[in-house]
C-alpha cells in the first residue's frame, strides 16, 4: 500500500526541522561509537543492529560500554581539574536510579566514580557488584527503618538525612552498631530548574529535603548525637539543566548558610547534586561537560572568596549525562497508519514496546528522536508519530520527527539517548515482559539485564499451576530459558 504524504508537514512542532536526510544520525544523539556500515546498518560498539535484534529480540536496550565509561571518566577528570585550580577537591558520584546493574555499578567504580543509592534494592546491587559501601551515598525521602539498619551496618559512606525524623533514625542505628555515621543534610535552596514541573525538586512545598532556614537548627540537631558526623549540606535543583545560573543562585545560597555553621564546628563539603542535561533531539544543546566544571567551579570560589570561608569540597551526583546518551533502543515495526488531521497527515508507525520500556513521555512529556536502524532509504522524509502497543492514548515513544516515507512493518527502528531512567521506569503494563539490557563493546554485545518472558510474568501469579504457562506461549525466552525479548521464531507462532 503506498501513501500520499508531503514532506513539510504543519503539524511538525517549531523546534523539529525538516531534515536533508531522514537517515542522518544527529550529532550529541547517539552513542559515540555510533555509525552506519556499508549496507546503511546502524552499527554500535561494533555490533550490527540486525544482528542484536535477531540475537536479543525487540524491544532491546542497547547500553554503549565505551561511551558510557568514556562519559563518567570525562566528567570525573573535568571536575576534579577544574575545583582543584580554585584550590579543593570535586568527588563524583554516579547516580545509580538513572540506571543501576551490577557491571555499571562496577564501570563507574572502575572510572573513579562513587555511587548514589536510594533504596535497599540500590544498596543490594551495589554490594553484590562489590562496591566497597563508603564510596556509596544514600538517599531517600521516605528510608525504611530497615534500610537505615542495613545501610549503618555495612558501613554506607553517607546517608543523606532529607527531614528532622531521620536524624533519630539514623543516629540510634548507627549506635546499635558502634558506627559513627557520616551524614550530609539535604535542603532545598528554592532554585529550581526551569524544567517540567515533576523535574524541578528544590521548591520548598515538595517531598524532598528541609527548608533552608531549618538548616541551623537540624544541623545542631545532628551535631549533638555522638554516633553522627555532619560532612556538609546537599542539594539537589532538578533535571536536565542546561547551564550554569540555576547551580549558581543555589550555591550562593547554600554557601551563605554554610558561613554560618562554620562558627560551630566544621563542615568540610558541600554538595550541589546533579540534573546535568543531555540531547534527546536536535533542539537540544547541553553545556559541554568541561565548561560546566569551570563555571561551577568559578561561582563556587567566588562565593567563598566574598565570603571569607575556605572553600569546601564538593560533591556532584550527575547519573543521566553519563548513561543516557550512552543507550539506544530497538524496536521492530508493527503497522503504520496514516492519520489525517485537518487536512495535514501524521503517520503513526506501532512497535512492539512503548511505554512499558520508555515511560518518560507519558510521564513527562520528554520527547525523543528516531532513525530506521538496518538499512537507508532515499524516501523522501515524512513526519511520524512513534506509538507504542499499549492501550493508551498517550504511549507514545518519539511524539515527533521524520523517517523515509517507506518506512515498513518488519524494520528495525532505534530511539537513541534512552540510557537513564527508562529501564529504571520500565514496568509490566498489559502483561508485557520487560525488555533485556545488552551491553556492546569492541564488537561483541553481552546481557547486562535478563529480559522476562510470559513464564517470568505468570511465576508470580499464585492462581497458575505450577510449570503452567496457561497456554504455553512463552514469548521473549531463548532456548536455555534466558528471557530476552521477542525473537523472530517466538513472532512467526504468534503470529
Amino acid at each position: 500500500m503506498r501513501f500520499s504524504l508531503v514532506a513539510t508537514n504543519p503539524l511538525a512542532p517549531d523546534w523539529l526541522s525538516l531534515p536533508g536526510d531522514a537517515n542522518a544520525l544527529g550529532e550529541g544523539l547517539w552513542p559515540s561509537t555510533t555509525t552506519r556500515n556499508a549496507d546503511g546498518e546502524l552499527v554500535i560498539g561494533g555490533v550490527t543492529a540486525s544482528a542484536l535484534a535477531a540475537e536479543f529480540g525487540t524491544p532491546l536496550y542497547v547500553i554503549d560500554e565505551t561511551d558510557a565509561r568514556g562519559r563518567a571518566a570525562e566528567l570525573r577528570t573535568a571536575f576534579e581539574a577544574e575545583f582543584a585550580r580554585i584550590g579543593t577537591s570535586a568527588r563524583v558520584y554516579y547516580a545509580g536510579k538513572a540506571f543501576l546493574s551490577t557491571e555499571v555499578a562496577r564501570w563507574m567504580v572502575a572510572e573513579g566514580l562513587n555511587i548514589d543509592i536510594c533504596t535497599g534494592g540500590e544498596l543490594a546491587v551495589a554490594l553484590a557488584a562489590g562496591v566497597d559501601p563508603a564510596r556509596l551515598g544514600f538517599h531517600g525521602n521516605n528510608k525504611s527503618l530497615a534500610e537505615i539498619d542495613e545501610a549503618t551496618r555495612v558501613g554506607v559512606g553517607t546517608i543523606i538525612i532529607d527531614s528532622p525524623i531521620e536524624i533519630d533514625r539514623v543516629a540510634a542505628a548507627a549506635a546499635r552498631h558502634g558506627r559513627v555515621q557520616a551524614v550530609r543534610l539535604r535542603v532545598n535552596s528554592g532554585v529550581h530548574a526551569h524544567t517540567h514541573e515533576f523535574l524541578a525538586t528544590a521548591h520548598e512545598d515538595q517531598k524532598f529535603g528541609v527548608v533552608l532556614e531549618d538548616a541551623p537548627r537540624l544541623v545542631a540537631a545532628i551535631r549533638a548525637e555522638e554516633s553522627l558526623r555532619f560532612l556538609g549540606l546537599h542539594c539537589h535543583i532538578g533535571s536536565q539543566i542546561f547551564g550554569v545560573d540555576g547551580f549558581a543562585e543555589s550555591a550562593a545560597r547554600l554557601l551563605a548558610v554554610h558561613a554560618g555553621l562554620l562558627s560551630d564546628g566544621p563542615v568540610p563539603e558541600l554538595n550541589l547534586g546533579g540534573g546535568f542535561g543531555i540531547a534527546y533531539t536536535s533542539a537540544d544543546t547541553p553545556t559541554p561537560i568541561r565548561e560546566l566544571a569551570a563555571g561551577l567551579a568559578d561561582i563556587v570560589s567566588a562565593e567563598c572568596r566574598r565570603r571569607g570561608i575556605p572553600v569546601p569540597a564538593i560533591a556532584f551526583e550527575p547519573g543521566r549525562a553519563i548513561i543516557g546518551p550512552a543507550g539506544v533502543t530497538l524496536y521492530e515495526v508493527g503497522t503504520i497508519k496514516p492519520v489525517d488531521v485537518g487536512g495535514a497527515t501524521r503517520l503513526y508507525v506501532s512497535v512492539d514496546g512503548g511505554m512499558s520500556d520508555n515511560a518518560r513521555p507519558a510521564l513527562y512529556g520528554a520527547d525523543y528522536s528516531v532513525r530506521i536502524a538496518d538499512r537507508v532509504s532515499r524516501a523522501a522524509p515524512v513526519l511520524v508519530r512513534v506509538a507504542g502497543k499499549h492501550c493508551e492514548s498517550g504511549d507514545i515513544v518519539v511524539d515527533a520527527d521524520y523517517l523515509p516515507a517507506d518506512v515498513a512493518p518488519g524494520d528495525l527502528l532505534a530511539v537513541p539517548a534512552t540510557g537513564a531512567y527508562c529501564w529504571s521506569l520500565s514496568n509490566n503494563y498489559n502483561f508485557q515482559g520487560r525488555a533485556p539490557v545488552v551491553a556492546v563493546r569492541d564488537g561483541a554485545a553481552r546481557v547486562l539485564v535478563r529480559g522476562e518472558s510470559i513464564a517470568d510474568l505468570l511465576a508470580r501469579d499464585t492462581g497458575v499451576s505450577t510449570g503452567s504457562t496457561a497456554d504455553g506461549v512463552s514469548t521473549g525466552s531463548t532456548a536455555d530459558g534466558v528471557s530476552t525479548g521477542s525473537t523472530t521464531e517466538q513472532k512467526d507462532i504468534l503470529r
